[in-house]
């Protein structure tokens, strides 16, 4: 393993979020702030508890998986998009580097931004909502493992794009839908058998239902299973990837 090689990208990558803190940090978590103060506070002081929990503190882990969802794709797909814009991908691919240690260095600087996004959201909530976390150590585990997770799926997104206007498609189309719908704002006790049902095949709910569970102990799905499709998820995006590399596609044309 050439962890020189790895340091090196990943040190490049991390680099470009310092250059950029403004866009990189400071406007997606003024983002979400914002839904800490509008449903949290405003609505959330209004509204019922959710399984004794208060409804500004139910939302926190939803909206936290939602800004973690969104820059994991977002981070990891701008950064090896750009290389293959300006070219520079042929550099990469011709350094004494293996594929793997590529993605080593592009998807862990990509989920190593949007863990430590996700922490700082957490503590600027605390500023809002008041809030306890039961289970801190599966808290932590699941938020590296979904940005590690999406940094993959980002990956692919990076890849496959041949514009900026598809980089922005799956998490804008796809990714932001899901969320929405996958219990960032409800418990999906609270939706008709019917729809209960039809949740259950939204990926992003289980994600949401875990991480939740690591806060209050609660959650709308078994947990093991959320874990079991966290995996599958992330073993499907990386033999897609070793197919991408096997392949040369989009990046020996």
């Amino acid at each position: 393993m050439n962890w020189y090689g790895v340091r090196a990208i990943y040190k490049f990558e991390m680099a470009r979020m310092w250059r950029t803190l403004m866009q990189s940090v400071a406007s997606p978590v003024i983002s979400t702030s914002l839904y800490f103060v509008v449903f949290g506070s405003a609505i959330g002081s209004r509204m019922g508890d959710i399984d004794g929990i208060s409804y500004g503190a139910f939302i926190i882990p939803g909206l936290v998986m939602l800004s973690l969802l969104m820059q994991s794709i977002s981070n990891a797909s701008f950064g090896i998009y750009m290389p293959r814009f300006s070219g520079t991908i042929y550099e990469v691919l011709s350094a004494p580097v293996s594929y793997i240690e590529v993605v080593l260095g592009y998807v862990g600087a990509a989920a190593t931004k949007a863990t430590i996004l996700g922490v700082i959201i957490l503590l600027t909530a605390k500023l809002f909502v008041d809030y306890q976390v039961q289970y801190p150590f599966w808290m932590l585990t699941f938020l590296v493992l979904t940005a590690v997770t999406f940094s993959l799926l980002g990956f692919l997104i990076g890849i496959w794009a041949d514009n900026f206007e598809k980089l922005q498609i799956v998490p804008l189309m796809v990714v932001t839908p899901l969320a929405f719908l996958g219990g960032t704002f409800y418990s999906l006790d609270m939706l008709p058998p019917l729809w209960q049902t039809i949740s259950l095949f939204n990926p992003v709910v289980y994600l949401i239902s875990a991480f939740r569970w690591s806060f209050y102990g609660m959650a709308d799905v078994n947990l093991y299973l959320s874990v079991a499709m966290i995996l599958v998820f992330m073993v499907s995006c990386l033999v897609m990837i070793w197919w991408i590399f096997r392949s040369g596609f989009r990046l020996r044309a």
